[in-house]
């Protein structure tokens, strides 16, 4: 689905054939199919496993071929990476994310990745999956790649190994510290294959960042559901420069029976174990009581962390969280001379315009109390001077 989902906003399959080298068996060992998934056109991307002279036995999903008990070591994989015409940094990429899943599939199994036999990831298709994937993305030459949260699906998939609930256990390893959740297909909607490859290549999970989309394209997947499209789609654009957007984590939690004392506490410590910003807000609660609501902005990565704090240290007994985008100005810091001496400023640009200036409080502390002059005296002076300053 994601090799599809790049070919169709643009990458060129005859791209994707030459990358793949000795891995295309022929010219017809992959190709595209367009076809619908409930209203929506998408490319399905397809792979014959084994070529038909090689002694396998296949069976067939539609109208792909693919090997039974194909059993490969990493050094097999790795050989028949080498064999694709990927550019040197590829082969590196590739490799890599099989020696990945090689200590998953080890910290699965109970055993070193050395010993590990990958079964159906070690599939001549799903090699040329990853190696297609590599390559496409290479081609594309995005500097930052984002995903959404991801549908696990539910109920239990089939391996070589039996039956297991969905994430299967490769899976879920692969996809720790990622945001999972549980749509309404009783289906593996995340693979081993996928799941290796999203968390290889996202640096980051939540909603669509600020850009100006350029391409788009969505990539099929094998089965087709009757209520909502099974497909993924990718949107290639450009950063807006306007905006420096980035995704944030709110954690809140209702409080009305705690002493008020704690709260200062609560504060410093969530502030020191990485919280962007703490604060309160009065509220009425059940019953009419009055309580507050503690809000916490932090990063996705330190919500566990911080969710445990508010849990420790508060009466509370249940928080919410949400994911937002939060764009914030550009700062840098200038220090401008003033009659009382050097004062920094704290400056605020968008686009490379100034649009706030403001003299930083401590040091206009500090010139009040050496000069014996009022606070108020020393902003205003400071500020003066800033205006007076000329600038580019």
């Amino acid at each position: 689905m994601i090799v599809g989902a790049l070919i169709d906003a643009g990458v060129p399959l005859e791209e994707i054939r030459t990358a793949l080298g000795s891995l295309s068996i022929d010219r017809d060992a992959v190709w595209t199919e367009r076809v619908q998934r409930v209203g929506i056109s998408a490319t399905k991307f397809q792979v014959r496993g084994e070529d038909a002279g090689h002694e396998h036995h296949h069976h067939r999903h539609g109208a792909v071929a693919t090997e039974v008990h194909t059993h490969r070591t990493l050094t097999e994989i790795y050989a028949l990476i080498n064999s694709s015409r990927l550019s040197s940094a590829g082969k590196e990429r590739a490799k890599s994310l099989f020696a990945r899943l090689g200590d998953v599939e080890g910290a699965v199994h109970g055993t070193t990745a050395e010993h590990v036999h990958l079964h159906e990831v070690g599939a001549l298709d799903s090699i040329v999956d990853i190696v297609s994937t590599v390559h496409a993305l290479e081609v594309i030459g995005a500097d930052r790649i984002s995903a959404s949260p991801l549908n696990v699906g539910s109920g239990t998939v089939r391996s070589s190994h039996g039956s297991y609930p969905v994430p299967a256990p490769a899976t879920a390893r692969l996809l720790e510290g990622v945001p999972i959740y549980s749509g309404t297909q009783a289906v593996e909607m995340v693979t081993p294959t996928g799941a290796l490859l999203i968390t290889a290549y996202a640096t980051e999970f939540g909603p669509i960042p600020s850009m100006k989309i350029g391409r788009i394209g969505y990539g099929a997947g094998a089965r087709n559901f009757a209520d909502s499209p099974n497909v993924l789609r990718v949107l290639i654009g450009e950063s807006d420069a306007s905006a420096s957007s980035h995704t944030v984590t709110v954690i809140e939690a209702e409080i009305d029976d705690m002493n008020p004392q704690i709260f200062g506490v609560v504060m410093e410590q969530l502030l020191a174990e990485g919280a962007l910003d703490v604060f309160y807000t009065p509220i009425q609660m059940k019953k009419n009581r009055p309580g507050t609501l503690l809000s916490v902005i932090a990063t996705p990565s330190t919500r566990e962390r911080l969710t445990s704090t508010i849990f420790r240290e508060t009466t509370t007994i249940g928080v919410r969280y949400r994911d937002m985008t939060r764009e914030c100005l550009e700062r840098e810091t200038k220090t401008i001379a003033t009659p009382f001496g050097p004062i920094r400023f704290k400056v605020a640009l968008r686009g490379g315009e100034v649009l706030n200036a403001a003299p930083e409080f401590d040091d206009c502390v500090r010139a009040a109390t050496a000069t014996g002059r009022s606070i108020k005296e020393i902003q205003a002076a400071a500020t003066k001077a800033w205006l007076d300053t000329p600038r580019p």
